[in-house]
């Protein structure tokens, strides 16, 4: 399927599915129908019969840039963290940090330290994490606004910039393969992990607040409350919860996790050329196939967890399976939004020449390119947040950030993708309708809304420093230390003085 230059006309299929995903805020069905308005384009273009040729092209695009190794690792992580859960590990965490925490600060940072463990998924960081670390924040009458907030912002911000994880593989999957710029789709994505400001800012923030207490606004109220007895619980009901074992230990949680990550390395290690010698331990990374690698890391590890779990009868093989079942399950609705986002970008990208028509149109205005990273991050969290789904979000955006930069900024270009990859995060962080915050209150035991209107300014805060870090990005042709440096500064001055301003006092 050869590309075809239709001018203004390649802006419309991301048009369209961005405008009813804002109307209906349904996000699948609006990218089936702005995939099937590209193709539509694409075969009037070529004077094809509209009907039949339409559905053949967008079938075969479909088959195209569908990537079976990515949709199976997304799969068996599925399975892999949903018998964690039930083997007990995560349970058993809880319990330690129970016994051995003594102070707020420690309960905060044991909580975001769980959340940042769970990185493999956010859906099972959400669930788990609060599940767990509830008992704990509550005997330190830590506010469920609080816990909440914690369980949020270590889902997403953790998960997009760990390159093996469930975020990692539909980024990687995202990025063109074969630029002149990059050597492969995670190369690039491990590019923008430095520049990745949303997610590196909300660590940050959950670290200063946890051992400060730098609280302001609705969450400084909230927490107020929580210290004077009212923890703001409510009644939320989850889906009935399988059996955990309590069996179970730490190690049961981590150990897993620990194979997932070393042999999905070292695959992609072998699979790139470095066994064979004459290359770098970062060339190889570079030059690798991360798609089968993640496969057989999440395989392995699958094995290694039922090694560990049935004999010692934390579950009994037939659970084990139907874990595996749950697990799969559990993933579908991702699996579904990642094929269509990857469906879209190949409308855009090889058939109408969408980032080629943009890229021109940004080189001959007036717009200062300079700006790019920061418009990038503002349009990006805008989508995301009315959308509720970040990986709709960059799967449009990476292919047409990218052609612009190749041909007009290719020094911006990894500022450029990380800033569409953080506004995505950001804007999925505060959305109302996101699933993950609509998790992160189920599982916290929450109010929604008490918890949306409290991690808001916190949610604003951090993305206000990331816009101007951007902004220093893009006037030095991405220079990470003054980014990074510019970033960190706004953000703990914003904090104390929003602390000192908005702050809640006793009387």
């Amino acid at each position: 399927m050869e590309a075809v230059n239709v001018g203004w006309l390649s802006i419309l299929p991301p048009i369209i599915a961005i405008g009813l995903a804002l109307i209906t805020k349904e996000v699948i069905s609006s990218l089936m129908i702005g995939i099937l308005s590209g193709t539509l384009i694409y075969t009037y273009a070529l004077g094809q019969n509209l009907v039949l040729d339409t559905m053949k092209n967008t079938f075969e695009l479909m088959g195209n840039r569908f990537d079976l190794n990515i949709i199976l690792f997304l799969a068996l992580v599925g399975a892999l963290v949903t018998l964690i859960t039930r083997a007990g590990g995560s349970k058993a965490y809880g319990a330690l940090m129970n016994r051995k925490l003594k102070s707020r600060s420690s309960a905060m940072l044991a909580t975001g330290g769980l959340g940042a463990l769970i990185f493999i998924d956010d859906y099972c960081n959400c669930l788990t994490v609060g599940t767990v670390m509830k008992p704990v924040t509550d005997r330190f009458s830590i506010s469920r606004a609080k816990l909440a907030y914690l369980i949020d912002a270590t889902a997403a911000p953790i998960c997009i910039i760990a390159p093996i994880s469930s975020w990692g593989a539909a980024v990687i999957s995202s990025m063109p393969e074969g630029s002149n710029l990059f050597s492969s789709g995670i190369a690039a994505m491990v590019a923008t992990v430095p520049f990745n400001l949303y997610a590196l800012l909300s660590i940050v923030m959950i670290i200063l607040i946890s051992l400060t207490d730098l609280d302001f606004g609705p969450m400084a109220r909230s927490e107020l409350k929580a210290k004077k007895g009212d923890l703001g619980a409510v009644d939320v009901r989850l889906e009935e919860q399988p059996v955990i074992s309590d069996k179970g230990s730490v190690w049961d949680l981590i150990l897993p996790v620990i194979v997932l990550v070393g042999v999905s390395a070292l695959a992609m290690l072998e699979n790139g050329g470095y066994f064979a010698g004459g290359m770098s331990i970062a060339e190889a990374f570079g030059n690798c196939s991360s798609g089968p690698a993640l496969v057989l890391g999440s395989f392995v590890a699958l094995v290694f967890a039922f090694l560990q779990f049935v004999p010692r009868k934390l579950m009994s093989a037939r659970d084990f399976m139907e874990g595996i079942t749950e697990g799969i399950k559990s993933m579908v609705p991702a699996d579904i939004i990642l094929v269509l986002a990857w469906t879209i970008s190949g409308v855009c990208r090889d058939l109408l020449m969408t980032g080629e028509f943009v890229g021109e149109a940004v080189q001959t205005s007036n717009i200062p390119i300079a700006i790019l990273p920061a418009v990038t991050f503002l349009i990006a969290a805008g989508l995301s947040f009315s959308m509720g789904t970040s990986w709709g979000t960059f799967g449009i955006l990476i292919p047409i950030v990218f052609a612009i930069c190749e041909s007009v900024a290719p020094a911006l270009i990894v500022p450029a993708l990380a800033a569409s990859l953080a506004g995505s995060v950001f804007g999925d962080h505060c959305s109302p309708i996101s699933d993950t915050t609509i998790m992160a209150s189920a599982g916290a035991g929450c109010d929604h809304i008490e918890h949306v209107s409290t991690q808001l300014p916190y949610c604003v805060v951090v993305a206000g420093c990331c816009f101007f870090g951007y902004l220093v990005a893009g006037f030095t042709n991405g220079n990470l230390i003054l980014t990074l440096g510019v970033s960190l500064a706004l953000l703990i001055g914003a904090m104390t003085f929003l602390h000192r301003t908005f702050g809640a006092k006793e009387n």
